[in-house]
């Protein structure tokens, strides 16, 4: 968050427009806007100088806007992301996010902390420094994100504790070692003291936690949790004192399991976040607006949706006089055609109009800002492994069942499904496209360790070819799922030499690839070029491979080696029981 720095001229002028003695810079005249602090729609001129709300009531400016038949909302505050999940520079996210209204982001650079340590948080902090929204920053917690994985970096409670005195981090991130917690790990606990004790704040992640293990969770001053998918969940957190944050991205997508906790009093303990979004996503449906819209669809009181999406936000995490519309705040405001449908018609920064109709009127990613290559190269050279082939997917085991990771549509959460093994000498040992079930390998490209997970996946519907990605939530390590170990070895070596991204192969052909040059994760090419491959690439995975359609290829597959997320993903090391925290055989 960039500090307002306040002398006192400044404030005299700022007092002068105030009492009327000089014109405002800009006026609203007439406005409709959303009051956060009575939760009413209020009526006023609104006046507008040095970039602050310096008065509302009858007001004269240098330039003025008839709003009588607008609405004014506060611009809106992501509580939780990760920038890498949109896949552009973080300068071009700016340029995606502005246009519907986002002013603030509270940013985790967890994913590229896995793959270049500190080296891709101070990426992340050089590349949003200077932007017109305010970037936050919390510290990743788990990296790697549990004992049991294999990631480019590994960062302690004394590699991360200087971070804290950069004034625009705002604490630790998301603590996913949620049993570390609760089973006393002297690390994870360090980590939640250093940031408490630095006046920070401490970030949650822990699904279906309950009962004394929340508590004992909740001790450690653990104060959101994004990770609810059911009302109940919610609910018992909010009672305990955590705040809810309603997710709503690409994948994840609580909503509408969440909507009730807009009603009185829940809402006063949530706010809105979108944890991972795609870029097709955010231009096509939107970012923090596009949650708002849908839960106004869903029957959630627009001004309580608002207030979630802004105000609650700035005021947990402390963006100093942002999130409403109130005399003294900064001038970040949208103006919309209309409340119920939350329509953007213009974007204000600081006073200053920065969207409108659709556009961007000042593209950061047109400012190409070079960063020292040399400097960061763990971020632009992320990879330390050799090329694998068709043998490096056989399966030596044999049984008479397998496991396999069953998807649950709606999230990120799976179950473990046993099959019986029904062979087939045209198919890889295990395959079974009848009853849905492919193979799914997690590959090691940090340290050239040779270690590739092996298993199977049911649900995913693929028939066909192969998919690989360096997109795996956390130490994004590259996860391939197919029906030929020879298209799954073409595509791992595909993003490979790539330098990241993601490949599609049928039948020994590359059929699509999209690059992500930085830490495998992004890339400093243009928003279309992303959007347009990502199209293609998904149209390819649905129709020629198969691919079921109730599923993003590519976020799905993206969480199947996060082992903190029940109950069973894969790593290099193998299957794994999140519950249990082990490594458990696939075939028996």
């Amino acid at each position: 968050m960039k500090i307002d720095i306040l002398d006192a001229v400044n404030l005299k002028n700022r007092i002068e427009v105030s009492m009327g003695q000089k014109k405002a810079e800009l006026v609203l005249k007439n406005a409709k806007y959303v009051n956060v602090f009575t939760e009413k729609i209020e009526i006023g001129d609104i006046a507008i100088f040095d970039g602050h709300i310096v008065g509302i009531g009858k007001y004269d400016g240098e330039n003025e806007i008839d709003c009588s038949k607008k609405i004014i909302s506060p611009t809106l505050i992501d509580g939780h992301i990760h920038l890498e999940s949109s896949m552009v520079s973080p300068r071009i996210f700016r340029d995606l996010v502005v246009l519907h209204g986002t002013s603030g982001c509270v940013v985790d650079p967890h994913e590229i902390a896995n793959v270049a340590g500190i080296d891709g948080i101070n990426y992340i902090m050089e590349m949003t420094k200077d932007l017109d929204i305010d970037i936050a920053v919390m510290i990743p917690s788990c990296v790697p994100s549990t004992p049991l994985d294999e990631c480019g970096a590994k960062l302690n409670s004394d590699d991360i504790k200087p971070l804290y005195k950069n004034e625009r981090v705002f604490g630790l991130a998301e603590m996913m070692n949620a049993y570390g917690v609760t089973h006393g790990d002297i690390e994870c606990l360090k980590k939640c003291a250093d940031s408490i004790n630095c006046g920070k704040l401490v970030d949650g992640h822990a699904p279906a936690i309950s009962g004394n293990s929340l508590n004992a969770y909740l001790v450690a001053n653990i104060t959101t949790d994004h990770e609810c998918s059911t009302y109940e969940e919610a609910v018992e957190k909010i009672m305990r004192g955590q705040i809810v944050e309603v997710r709503e991205g690409t994948v994840c997508k609580d909503l509408q399991n969440l909507i009730k906790i807009f009603d009185y009093p829940y809402y006063l303990r949530a706010n809105l976040v979108t944890d991972d979004s795609h870029p097709d996503t955010i231009i096509n449906k939107g970012h923090i607006d596009k949650i708002i819209r849908m839960a106004i669809k869903l029957g959630a009181d627009p001004i309580k949706a608002i207030k979630m999406g802004s105000f609650n936000t700035a005021m947990h995490y402390g963006f100093k006089n942002m999130g409403a519309i109130g005399v003294g705040y900064i001038a970040n405001f949208i103006i919309l055609d209309d409340l119920e449908e939350f329509k953007i018609d213009r974007v204000f920064l600081k006073g200053k109009l920065v969207a409108e109709n659709g556009k961007v009127l000042k593209k950061y990613a047109d400012e190409k800002k070079g960063l020292d290559k040399i400097k960061f190269k763990k971020v632009y050279n992320s990879f330390d492994l050799n090329d694998v082939s068709s043998d490096n997917f056989s399966i030596k085991e044999r049984g008479r069942k397998l496991r396999a990771i069953k998807l649950i549509p709606g999230g990120v959460l799976t179950e473990m499904a046993e099959f019986d093994i029904v062979e087939n000498s045209e198919l890889p040992y295990g395959v079974n496209i009848n009853n849905d079930i492919a193979k799914i390998a997690v590959v090691e490209r940090h340290k050239n360790t040779g270690h590739i997970g092996i298993g199977f996946i049911n649900g995913y519907g693929i028939k066909k070819g192969a998919i690989a990605s360096t997109i795996g939530h956390d130490s994004h390590n590259i996860i391939v799922v197919g029906v030929s170990d020879e298209d799954m070895a073409i595509a791992v070596n595909t993003v490979k030499n790539n330098n990241g991204g993601i490949s599609i192969v049928c039948d020994g052909k590359v059929l699509g690839s999209l690059k992500l040059e930085v830490a495998g994760l992004m890339t400093e090419s243009s928003e279309s070029y992303v959007i347009e491959t990502l199209d293609n690439l998904k149209n390819i995975a649905y129709e020629t491979l198969g691919v079921n359609k109730i599923y993003d290829p590519f976020m799905t597959l993206a969480f199947m080696q996060l082992p903190v997320i029940p109950d069973f993903k894969i790593i290099p090391k193998g299957l794994v029981d999140v519950t249990e925290q082990k490594i458990v055989s696939t075939i028996f």
